[in-house]
């Protein structure tokens, strides 16, 4: 071989060599660290969920500076896949921005998980709807200096709570959230403008828009989008452990979670990993199916309501049957309710009223 042979081979290597060193150290995002729990989980009676064993997790990471919590599984009934609902902070110069607070028995644990990756000042917290695993701990998180955003449908549900009871229970409101936990900028979902952005924030190298809902999940609802690292946090509209939930007291329904669905539809691209409250990570695709479901129940709980049959006889009707298999997370419980939500939206279901139904009692 030529001594000019010898030299090109040097430049080559010189230059190829770091080339592929740096395409090997490249992150590919997402990461998941710790994926949620399959189950099946059991629980015996009287079970009372040990917030002393549970952990908060990073169990994700979007981007370099965007970070998903959850909690430990196998430990809360309410959420056997992971304690609470996920939240997430977008970190940096510019301080935390928060995607809900956990719940409020863990509200220490999750500040120790945020500063397990920064010491920034909390500044910003956006909750996507009322539920306490998802804003049990914004007094905790208000009093680190966070600001809380959120519909003011939500606020007005966390200060009139539906009847503590639910729909065929005892009357009687829920208590009223600590004051300190409310938010305090609100904004309104317009129906003439759907997925349009009601506040965007430049923060820490990405772009992050709250984007108010339909009355879908809650009346409150608000979904999440991080432009940069195309990630879309769709809350509990959507949710593949277990049958879906539209918590109708506080103004939700199964119709409107079919618009969510139809929304995120035009506001995601085929690469935008959606990030729901419970379950695991999809893209919108894998919506569809959901949407189908939804609509298929509903339309048989109508056509056996039309029939005059009762509610324990559409219960008896097994009308999730198809899908069991499916659903992971399946439990009698989520079955009969979501079946129940069926059978109530679909005749004289009432309106929202400052961000709730008022949802009769049954006899």
């Amino acid at each position: 071989m030529t001594k000019r042979a010898f030299l090109f081979i040097g430049v080559v290597v010189f230059v190829v060599a770091p080339m592929l060193l740096l395409r090997a150290q490249t992150v590919q995002y997402p990461i998941e660290l710790v994926p949620p729990g399959k189950g099946p989980y059991t629980f015996p009676d009287g079970y009372q969920t040990p917030w002393d064993k549970i952990d908060i997790l990073v169990t994700a990471k979007m981007s370099p500076n965007l970070f998903v919590l959850h909690g430990s599984q196998g430990l809360d009934p309410a959420h056997p896949d992971a304690s609470g609902g996920r939240a997430m902070a977008l970190f940096g110069p510019d301080g935390v921005l928060m995607v809900d607070t956990e719940n409020r028995q863990v509200a220490e644990k999750t500040l120790k998980a945020i500063r397990s990756f920064t010491n920034a000042p909390i500044k910003t917290i956006v909750n996507t709807h009322v539920h306490p695993d998802h804003t049990g701990a914004n007094a905790f998180f208000a009093q680190q200096g966070g600001v809380i955003f959120a519909q003011e449908n939500l606020r007005l549900e966390m200060i009139r709570p539906p009847a503590a009871a639910g729909r065929g229970g005892a009357a009687g409101a829920a208590p009223a959230q600590d004051t300190a936990g409310l938010p305090v900028a609100t904004y309104h979902y317009d129906p003439a403008k759907p997925g349009e952005p009601a506040v965007t924030f430049t923060m820490n190298g990405e772009v992050v828009d709250f984007i108010p809902m339909m009355p879908s999940h809650t009346a409150g609802d608000t979904i999440v989008r991080f432009r940069k690292a195309n990630v879309i946090y769709i809350e509990d509209f959507y949710r593949n452990f277990g049958y879906p939930f539209a918590d109708q007291a506080n103004g939700g329904s199964l119709k409107g979670m079919i618009d969510a669905v139809d929304l995120i539809e035009k506001l995601a691209g085929p690469d935008t990993l959606l990030i729901p409250g419970h379950g695991t990570f999809v893209k919108k695709p894998e919506l569809l199916p959901y949407r189908a479901m939804v609509a298929d129940i509903l339309a048989k709980a109508k056509t056996l309501r039309d029939q005059g049959k009762t509610l324990q006889e559409v219960l008896a009707a097994n009308l999730t049957a198809p899908y069991d298999k499916a659903t992971q997370g399946d439990t009698q419980q989520s079955k009969d309710r979501f079946i129940t939500e069926a059978y109530d939206e679909v005749k004289d279901f009432p309106p929202v009223v400052e961000g709730r139904r008022t949802m009769p009692t049954r006899r």
